[in-house]
């Protein structure tokens, strides 16, 4: 096995994979100017030559090799760690590389019931660990009408199912959307959206193919246009990232690559260990950008002179408290981590599912203070070239004065970024992502209900009550 310099990881992508862009067939995303600052993210994922990097974004195999640390397997509240401080270093084609947790996770359950699928999973892990390979998490069928099941749809293609089965593979045609990066990496695990029933049975089917596959078209859209000023942009211009819309126009799939084929039962395991290492990424970077929210809030109060009057100090506590209950909630699902009859460690179920809620449930009324603090020139202020201009900088440099401690060019560059992130097109994408990335709200609530004690709740409730336990309770 070996790594990948960032030079192959482009070559890589170079295998005839059918793309398209607002109607536009790309032949070569390489070479395509709204692929090259999303290649630009993806490539910094294979940056091995930074020292500084290394011991973050690699590890040591059981065999002794070296691999990207997005393919170890936590086995201790150490490289639970180990992989919260990667998944801050790491971009989303990274990031939803960590699939494979989620295949493994259902390892044990899978093998009870097919044995032979259970060693797909865990050969293809292998196989992608080994080659240094990326993977998109493939999950969200079209849906179509949501009050019907999947078999009981005008179309039945509207949730992606197996169409044909044969001595050596299956046949599948079908849909998946929202797939972050899935014209980046080289495979596409693909999952049930949901848990299935009995009569949902060629629903109920998962598997990996490379992206070049016969019938695999992506769909492309973006927040980002293909060329921004990092002053006027200063995160989308460096960090868009492509959603795909994939069609599966009847996709042959080797046995080896399938991962399920019929077995309903375990459709919902499928999509519920996805859903733990998405939120869990998601939570992550809410961490994250909750902490810059807090700082940009305070950076434009105090530019404006009013860093310590009350109203901006409550609005920045509010901030404080929510990126402060997010840390903790992160910090609390790692500390009390759950683990797999075969031993691999995950963040616990129900912490990660209320922090991710907390987050969804209260981003906009967050995104809400920051603006309310920041005012009128989050959407108004003049552009880079401006402020550049001989002829009207001056103006801005003058108007644009607060405090003497306050830089004008400063004070632009952090509305720039308030605006990026909050009120423009990637301000937008932000504003949906952070409530259905991961699945909505109901997803998480599930989720609760599912993981909390609940027994033990009413039991301590009753005792407060003075009701004794009747007996065989």
């Amino acid at each position: 096995m070996a790594l990948k310099t960032k030079a192959q990881y482009v070559e890589s992508l170079m295998d005839g994979r059918e793309n398209f862009w607002n109607g536009e067939r790309i032949d070569d995303i390489t070479t395509h100017p709204r692929f090259r600052v999303p290649i630009e993210v993806a490539a910094g994922d294979y940056d091995y030559d930074n020292l500084q990097r290394r011991d973050i974004i690699t590890y040591r195999t059981e065999e002794g090799d070296l691999a990207h640390r997005v393919y170890q397997v936590p086995r201790s509240a150490e490289d639970l760690t180990k992989r919260m401080e990667l998944l801050r270093n790491m971009s989303i084609v990274g990031g939803v590389t960590g699939v494979f947790m989620a295949l493994l996770q259902i390892v044990d359950p899978l093998r009870k019931v097919n044995p032979q699928f259970a060693e797909n999973i865990e050969r293809m892990y292998r196989f992608a660990r080994d080659n240094d390979l990326r993977a998109a998490e493939v999950i969200t069928d079209a849906k179509g009408d949501r009050s019907r099941k999947a078999h009981e749809q005008d179309d039945p293609d509207l949730y992606l199912r197996i169409v044909e089965r044969n001595k050596d593979g299956i046949v599948v045609r079908g849909a998946k959307l929202h797939i972050s990066a899935a014209a980046l990496v080289h495979e596409l695990v693909v999952m049930p959206t949901k848990a299935m029933g009995e009569d949902e049975r060629d629903y109920a089917v998962a598997f990996s193919i490379p992206v070049n596959s016969k019938g695999v078209k992506i769909i492309n859209r973006s927040f980002a246009a293909p060329e921004l000023n990092p002053f006027d942009y200063p995160a989308s211009a460096h960090h868009s990232m492509p959603e795909g819309f994939i069609v599966f126009d009847d996709v042959f799939v080797p046995w080896e690559r399938v991962f399920l084929a019929g077995e309903w039962q375990l459709s919902g395991a499928f999509a519920g260990a996805l859903g733990l290492w998405e939120r869990t990424g998601g939570l992550v970077d809410a961490v994250e950008s909750s902490q810059v929210m807090v700082g940009l809030a305070q950076l434009v109060s105090e530019q404006q002179g009013k860093g310590k009057k009350p109203e901006a100090q409550n609005g920045i506590a509010e901030l404080i408290c929510y990126a402060e209950m997010l840390r903790m909630g992160l910090d609390d699902a790692c500390r009390n981590f759950e683990r797999t009859p075969s031993g691999m460690v995950h963040p616990n179920t129900l912490a990660i599912n209320v922090a991710k809620y907390h987050y969804a449930n209260n981003f906009h009324s967050m995104v809400k203070i920051l603006h309310d603090l920041a005012g009128g020139l989050t959407l108004t202020l003049p552009e880079e070239g401006d402020l550049r201009s001989n002829e009207v900088g001056p103006y801005l440099r003058k108007y644009l004065h607060t405090t003497k401690d306050a830089d004008v060019e400063t004070r632009m560059r952090v509305y720039n970024l308030i605006r990026d992130i909050s009120a423009d097109s990637f301000g937008g994408w932000k504003q949906v992502v952070a409530l259905q990335a991961g699945g909505g709200l109901l997803a998480q609530r599930v989720m609760m209900h599912r993981s909390y004690d609940m027994d033990a709740a009413r039991a301590k409730a009753l005792a407060l009550a003075g009701v004794r336990p009747t007996s065989g309770e």
